[in-house]
């Protein structure tokens, strides 16, 4: 597709140990890259100019429609960044930054870790539940309609849904493991040694060489993982069904994941707000391969505007499957709720019994 072969030189410039090595058949590729490009612009321009409109994907151009194209076989509440008042950077002037996106800056953590702790304590892993979104995309892999979630989140809360590695693509890293920030140390730290050293307000400082331990979460000046690249050439050519949900399509290269699937496949985007969306100029030379959603020449892209867990469930009630999908969120809160009363439970008890075994503490009458 456009952005695949436009882009092809530049993903290997970046990415050179998942090439190297394999020039045997260079020639025969180079030509079937021509072809390919060839090929390529010339539906471009017909499609472009108006001289042969896109092959309609899908009967309408709705939510209504997308759940028709799955149902044909043809397809295998908690807080944003960037939402005005509400989002995380709209409240973020307690911790006194200089700018909001600095509290995810390397160069400005190594300076000044104290922010980002305590905001890792207010959106550490289990202070929240997952909602209905995600327990919509658990009903997709359980129906055997998953390729793979590429996730933007650091909150886990695909696995705690019940989404596992092979799922997910974490591609702003996860909580799961944390590493010393030396390049010649990368010690590697659990999660559990993370969440103890964040909620006893001490700065997570690595035992062998003394510099900071950071969670393995992608700040900005960092790499996403080497699996993002790696997966996202095998998964999105083959991609049927492309949904897009809760994001502002800004940061890159996430935001151009959506140019990456065949012409042919149509993209869903569940949002507040229409988002992805190419200036005439940029779509004309198909830079970002953007969506389209209101022009003539409009056949594949679907905007439900609405929060991610009500246009899932209202995506599920056309699928037949908002029962299944109600059901499915109140066992698991259940389940989760039952944990914690659990956990609860044994952190109080234990505590009690640290009070009663305090030395020095017992009355006496003279």
């Amino acid at each position: 597709m456009s952005e695949e072969v436009s882009k092809r030189a530049e993903e290997e410039a970046e990415t050179p140990d998942l090439e190297q090595g394999q020039s045997d058949d260079s020639s025969d590729e180079g030509d079937a890259s021509g072809d390919t490009e060839m090929d390529f612009l010339r539906s471009l321009f017909s499609r472009t100019l108006g001289l042969s409109p896109g092959d309609k994907v899908l009967d309408e151009l709705t939510l209504d429609g997308v759940a028709r194209y799955i149902l044909s076989g043809k397809s295998a509440g908690i807080p944003d960044f960037r939402s005005p008042g509400t989002g995380l950077y709209a409240n973020l002037q307690k911790y006194n930054l200089p700018y909001p996106e600095a509290i995810f800056q390397i160069d400005y953590f190594k300076k000044h870790p104290e922010p980002f702790f305590a905001l890792a304590r207010e959106l550490y892993p289990g202070q929240f539940k997952p909602t209905v979104c995600h327990y919509f995309m658990k009903m997709l892999k359980d129906k055997g309609l998953l390729r793979r979630c590429y996730s933007q989140n650091i909150d886990t809360l695909e696995r705690v849904a019940g989404l596992e590695g092979e799922d997910l693509i974490e591609a702003h890293g996860t909580f799961h493991t944390s590493h010393c920030v030396s390049c010649f140390c990368r010690k590697e730290y659990s999660m559990d040694w993370m969440k103890n050293k964040i909620f006893s307000e001490d700065i997570p400082k690595c035992d062998s060489c003394g510099s900071l331990v950071k969670p393995d979460i992608v700040f900005f000046g960092d790499n996403l993982p080497a699996r993002f690249f790696t997966s996202m050439k095998m998964d999105f050519p083959r991609c049927d069904l492309l949904i897009i949900m809760g994001t502002s399509l800004q940061v890159q290269p996430f935001a151009s994941l959506v140019s990456r699937v065949s012409n042919s496949c149509p993209r869903l985007l569940i949002n507040m707000e229409k988002t992805g969306q190419s200036e005439f100029g940029m779509g004309l030379f198909a830079f970002g391969g953007g969506m389209d959603f209101d022009s003539d020449k409009a056949y594949r892209d679907v905007a439900h505007l609405s929060t991610c867990d009500d246009g899932c469930m209202a995506f599920a009630e056309l699928l037949g499957w908002k029962a299944e999908l109600e059901e499915m969120v109140k066992r698991e809160h259940a389940l989760i709720d039952s944990k914690d009363a659990k956990k609860k439970g044994k952190e109080a008890n234990q505590s009690s019994r640290s009070t009663e075994a305090e030395p020095g503490k017992t009355d006496k009458t003279e």
